[in-house]
């Protein structure tokens, strides 16, 4: 197994690429906090792994929340005393048909970009006691190019994922901990998404993409495992894209 006692947090981890992602690292061996702020949904994501005889507890967390971090970092160290990988997830779609709203790009700073920022924040002190530690971050193939349809608020925003991967990953290098991002292309709709999930957008975005069809949450799961395992052991600071070839056009 890749993960084998590894203990890892996977936020967003009730729907999408989180549930594939917690589902694929407890199969992996990897002990797995299933953290959301979907409470029963996340619980069920925890018994569904416990049920296939992996190893989850589920975590309420509101990303924005510095208190919900520091919950959730205590309550792994309570259950598990360490924390191997940290899998940050969570995050909101930006398919707004109001380009210029604020409320917009504030909730997309909220969570989408500080969000990543808190959980970064609060591991790290945990990976630099351990010398050893892996970060993935969730981006979007909007955090290197723009797009007609989306709220500029979340390329700002996973345009600042992918620079504060990068700037982690220099920093901390030194620590023992590795810092990466991945970067989604076009998906199934997510639980938030709006123009994106509007079928003659997603046929417009398709025509798009040169495999010729969306991506599976799966892959971006497999993705995240590559660059969480020992694998990857020598890989920190890059952007991973999962997009079907959409940004070698």
């Amino acid at each position: 197994m890749r993960l084998q006692d590894k203990v890892v947090i996977v936020t967003g981890a009730a729907s999408g690429m989180g549930v594939a992602t917690a589902r694929l690292f407890a199969r992996e061996g990897a002990k797995v906090i299933v953290a959301d702020v979907l409470d029963v949904e996340g619980n069920r994501v925890a018994d569904a792994i416990k049920s296939d005889r992996g190893e989850a507890r589920f975590q309420h967390l509101d990303v924005g929340s510095e208190p919900d971090w520091a919950a959730a970092v205590a309550a792994t160290l309570a259950a598990y005393g360490k924390i191997d990988i940290l899998i940050n997830n969570a995050g909101v779609s930006g398919s707004d048909p109001d380009r210029l709203s604020l409320e917009t790009w504030d909730r997309q700073m909220s969570i989408n970009a500080k969000g990543v920022f808190l959980g970064m924040r609060a591991v790290i002190p945990v990976m630099q006691k351990a010398k050893s530690g892996a970060i993935v971050n969730t981006s979007s193939i909007s955090g290197i190019t723009g797009q007609v349809f989306v709220h500029m608020g979340y390329n700002a925003a996973k345009g600042a994922v992918r620079t504060m991967t990068k700037a982690a990953a220099v920093q901390f290098a030194r620590d023992g901990i590795r810092v990466n991002s991945v970067h989604p292309g076009l998906l199934p709709p997510m639980r938030t998404s709006v123009l994106s999930a509007d079928p003659k957008v997603r046929a417009g975005m398709l025509k798009a993409v040169p495999l010729g069809r969306e991506g599976r949450v799966e892959e971006v799961a497999y993705a995240n495992l590559f660059l969480a395992s020992e694998e990857a052991s020598y890989i920190t600071g890059i952007e991973l894209p999962v997009d079907g070839g959409f940004l070698a056009m």
